[in-house]
């Protein structure tokens, strides 16, 4: 796939903007799966026959930067960022843990994704995408910049000498319910291992409680402890009252589309076709982009 200019010169931006999160070139470098040298091209900003399109579509993807047209997504604080965010900054801050279990589309992982953006030393993880112990402990250490080839006990290693030795890292766990039990050990461990010098946030939807309830009922190995470490207690944002949490998803929805919404947009329109669905919210405003 050929890319653009402008396409090529938004990823680079992006690598740029996302710099500022390490503490050096190299585990920038290290972390977007780019040899050094060719980092070197885009620190110089000398990237013109150096840098082939498959090495941005692969860093566009880590990155989040999408290649096609899309509607520009502007970040609204609606409850669900607000309070995510401000327990994201105290976990961080304080190397605490915390666990929210929620309903799906309501803007979590959009609002872990922000975060991660615009704070140092702080990781996102989708636990879907990385289900296995050996992966998931790999790639938490490339996001932090480590080398995450060699013996899997060295890369572990390494991982908990960084962690214990950086300022206030974070681990967001997203989608943690997708986790499997030997992966979710072996987090456990990690956690020991960086107490009181780490801050981790796991979150998923109502099935992540279930898991997490059904496995403390059947006294599996591990998830009683490891809900003691988040704090014993299942967060939440939404009401549980489904009436009242339907006039907060509304709320919420008009928040969105006040903020992201083109001028002269129903706004009261796109509330209603979306049932107050933040995913929905993005579609209804991307097809009255569409039609301008």
């Amino acid at each position: 796939m050929e890319l653009g200019i402008k396409t090529r010169n938004r990823i680079l931006d992006a690598i740029k903007e996302d710099r500022k999160n390490y503490p050096s070139n190299n585990k920038h470098a290290i972390a977007l799966g780019i040899n050094t040298s060719v980092y070197g091209y885009i620190d110089s900003g000398a990237t013109e026959g150096k840098i082939s399109d498959a090495l941005l579509l692969s860093v566009s993807r880590r990155l989040g930067v999408s290649i096609r047209r899309e509607t520009p997504w502007k970040v609204a604080e609606t409850p669900v960022f607000v309070y995510i965010t401000e327990q994201l900054e105290l976990c961080q801050r304080s190397s605490l843990s915390g666990l929210l279990c929620d309903i799906p589309n309501i803007g979590k992982t959009f609002t872990a994704k922000v975060y991660v953006k615009n704070h140092p030393n702080s990781i996102y993880v989708d636990c879907g995408q990385v289900k296995t112990k050996m992966r998931m402990i790999r790639f938490i250490a490339k996001e932090f910049g480590l080398n995450s080839n060699g013996r899997y006990a060295d890369v572990y290693d390494d991982l908990v000498y960084y962690l214990r030795s950086i300022e206030s890292p974070m681990i967001i766990l997203d989608e943690a319910g997708d986790m499997n039990a030997e992966t979710f050990l072996e987090l456990k461990a990690l956690w020991n291992a960086t107490d009181r010098t780490c801050g981790w946030y796991m979150m998923g939807a109502n099935g992540l409680k279930a898991k997490i309830q059904r496995n403390r009922n059947c006294d599996t190995l591990g998830y009683e402890e490891m809900f003691s470490r988040y704090g014993d207690n299942y967060n939440r944002v939404t009401p549980e009252d489904e009436k009242t949490r339907a006039l907060f998803l509304k709320a919420q929805a008009t928040i969105v589309a006040k903020v992201n919404a083109p001028k002269g947009a129903n706004i009261n329109q796109i509330v209603t076709l979306s049932d107050g669905k933040l995913r929905r919210v993005y579609t209804e405003i991307e097809k009255l982009s569409v039609e301008e």
